[in-house]
């Protein structure tokens, strides 16, 4: 299997995963966490080693250049390349970079972005996996929250047959002329 069927394949499968995935009322850090469990949770089902906050090929910027970069999840796998993975709620473009010198470096890049939507597309070949939440406005000083039950966008259940067939009742409505206790 080349590259890209095998990281669209990996992607699908996350992202059949993540679609599990409910909460309610987490903070942003809270939801970013639970994503990150969830991944580490995915990939140890498929049997792979798992490094959280693994070194990125890809060094930080000045002035901490002689650092490296962490990855959210790094996977060592048996029969394939190894696999990265970045969880993030906002469209960064150092998240792109990252993932751009990891998938040049030979890996699988996936990057799970977050939030209520209006997602873009990450540039080939990085695969890019979705969740979808909703967010309120949590308490004063506390900034938002957010949260995700897959399912709620249910259709309304069907009316209960009684009454049905029965013809609509004309009830009187008040006029402007009418006095008002």
């Amino acid at each position: 299997m080349d590259g890209v069927a095998d990281g669209e394949r990996l992607a699908a499968s996350l992202g059949a995963a993540l679609a599990q995935l409910t909460f309610v009322d987490l903070t942003t850090d809270a939801v970013t966490a639970r994503i990150i469990e969830s991944v580490v949770a995915w990939a140890g089902d498929q049997g792979w080693r798992v490094y959280r906050r693994a070194p990125s090929v890809l060094p930080l910027p000045p002035p901490l250049s002689r650092q490296q970069s962490v990855l959210d999840v790094a996977c060592a796998r048996p029969d394939g390349p190894p696999v990265v993975i970045e969880v993030d709620h906002t469209d960064r473009r150092r998240t792109w970079e990252k993932l751009a010198a990891e998938a040049a470096a030979g890996r699988i890049a996936i990057w799970v972005r977050w939030g209520p939507g209006r997602f873009g597309t990450a540039p080939a070949p990085i695969h890019q996996v979705t969740c979808e939440v909703s967010r309120r406005a949590g308490p004063a000083g506390a900034g938002r929250l957010h949260s995700r039950a897959p399912g709620g966008d249910l259709p309304p259940p069907a009316h209960s047959e009684r009454g049905a067939g029965s013809t609509a009742v004309l009830l009187p409505l008040p006029s402007l002329d009418d006095e008002t206790p």
